[in-house]
């Protein structure tokens, strides 16, 4: 629906500013006050992912043991969206000789997100090199 909006609307004038994006991504998704997040907030964090390669650029990292890491050394990775903690998740698990240490991700307490209300949607998970 979003995209399809996108496009008709590039069709009439091209979009220049964010806030054109937001309106027309409103229209396509109402916002109400009771939602938590701007329908838009998800189309830039996917746009922004996608420009800059993130999920690639992750995968790259992980895509083998770290053999930069000692035995006994931890490797903790923080992410913020949960297209990065299932390729977190999943190549943690397909490491040889290192342990996960974080069998559930842990997340910000109600302390943390009152502080830092950035740190929400945080998950940290954390392997350690056995051999």
């Amino acid at each position: 629906r979003i995209a399809r909006l996108i496009v008709r609307s590039r069709e009439e004038n091209p979009i220049r500013t964010t806030r054109e994006l937001c309106q027309i991504v409103s229209r396509a998704v109402p916002f109400s006050k009771a939602q938590k997040i701007h329908p838009a907030t998800r189309v830039f964090q996917a746009l922004r992912i996608a420009v800059n390669r993130e999920l690639d650029l992750l995968r790259k990292f992980l895509s083998k043991p770290p053999d930069f890491l000692k035995v006994g050394g931890v490797l903790a990775v923080i992410s913020f969206h949960s297209l990065e903690d299932r390729i977190v998740k999943w190549a943690f698990r397909s490491f040889e000789n290192f342990q996960i240490l974080t069998k559930k991700p842990l997340r910000p307490g109600a302390e943390e997100v009152s502080i830092n209300p950035r740190a929400r949607s945080a998950k940290l998970r954390a392997v350690r090199r056995l051999e």
